[in-house]
């Protein structure tokens, strides 16, 4: 994965605040071709937060990150835990959905990541959730693939951050879904290691083995450092 050069980030108040500097964003060349800027949805005090890679056909024509057929699994495995849609927050690495699903260019990313981590500041999330490749590989820092790197858990700037494959990916391939229904029940158990103060809980990981945050050295990526 090519790095992301520096960037300074912009702060704000609110995601109502970032959302109104992204504005009718013309920063790079995506702009040309989207029909939405898909922002971001969910609770802005969530604790678990989702972070994809782009929007996708249906979610550039709506607007909202994980709509259609992918977003219906996505509340299936929401609701196999005891949560909704409402309850936590979806954003994509990029806003803008690139041209016939291709990877994000490094021009994109470096105009965009900004927003995200803005988001992720403003949000706080206890937890995140990569969907996919992509996502994975950008906020962990690393060429391993999602095979390698689901089920485990990493500790990036304090936060709990857990691999998933991407929904999308057990509609081309059925036998998916049994995992990703099993990887939502780590996510669960990763959320209840806090207790009622959100502190985390002095527990082992049930998929690891080991206390939150040492998984990392199993693949690595060491402590990396979000985003």
């Amino acid at each position: 994965m090519s790095e992301t050069p520096d960037r300074e980030r912009p702060v704000c108040e609110s995601l109502e605040e970032l959302r109104g500097l992204i504005g009718d964003c013309q920063r790079c060349q995506l702009a040309r071709t989207r029909t939405n800027l898909v922002f971001g949805v969910g609770d802005p005090r969530a604790r678990l937060m989702f972070i994809g890679e782009a929007p996708g056909r249906n979610e550039d024509l709506q607007g909202e990150p994980f709509v259609g057929a992918a977003g219906k699994l996505l509340d299936e495995l929401l609701a196999s835990i005891g949560l909704a849609r409402s309850e936590v927050y979806i954003a994509n690495v990029l806003k803008c959905r690139p041209p016939g699903n291709r990877d994000p260019l490094p021009e994109e990313m470096e105009q965009c990541t900004p927003f995200l981590e803005e988001q992720v500041r403003l949000i706080d999330p206890e937890v995140i959730a990569t969907l996919g490749n992509f996502a994975t590989r950008h906020v962990l820092k690393t060429q391993a693939g999602i095979t390698r790197l689901r089920g485990r858990l990493f500790r990036v700037d304090g936060r709990k951050v857990v691999p998933i494959y991407h929904p999308a990916a057990a509609l081309y391939d059925r036998t998916k879904q049994d995992v990703l229904y099993a990887d939502f029940q780590r996510l669960k158990a990763v959320l209840d290691s806090f207790d009622e103060t959100g502190r985390a809980a002095q527990q082992p990981s049930e998929d690891s083995g080991h206390t939150p945050g040492d998984a990392a050295g199993e693949t690595g990526v060491e402590q990396p450092t979000l985003f």
